[in-house]
C-alpha cells in the first residue's frame, strides 16, 4: 500500500495569531542567542501580520529600509527594532539573567 498523502511546508507565521504568539515566538529566538535566528523570526512574524507593506504602514519605516534591516545581512538599529516589535503588537524589555 502506497501512501499518498502529501507533505505540507512548515510556515512559522500560520502560528503566529495573536501579538501573544509573536512575543512567545520571538523570545524563544532571541533565546537561541544567534542573531541569524532573530532576523528569521521577524521576517516570519511579518509575514504573520500581511507581509513587508503592512508591517511598513504600521511601523512608519519604509519598505526598502525594512527589507534591508530584516534581510540575512540586516543589523537593525534600535530604533527600527522598536517600531517593527511596536507594529507587531510588542515590546522590547529587559530582564535578569537566570542563574
Amino acid at each position: 500500500m502506497v501512501n499518498e498523502s502529501r507533505s505540507v511546508p512548515y510556515r512559522s507565521a500560520d502560528y503566529l495569531k495573536s501579538a501573544e504568539d509573536i512575543a512567545d515566538y520571538l523570545n524563544a529566538a532571541l533565546e537561541d542567542g544567534d542573531e541569524r535566528v532573530l532576523l528569521l523570526a521577524l521576517r516570519n512574524a511579518t509575514d504573520a501580520i500581511g507581509g513587508m507593506s503592512e508591517l511598513a504602514r504600521r511601523s512608519g519605516l519604509s519598505r526598502e529600509s525594512l527589507y534591508r534591516t530584516l534581510s540575512k545581512e540586516g543589523n537593525p538599529r534600535l530604533s527600527s527594532l522598536r517600531a517593527i516589535l511596536g507594529a507587531f503588537g510588542v515590546e522590547l524589555s529587559v530582564r535578569p539573567r537566570a542563574a
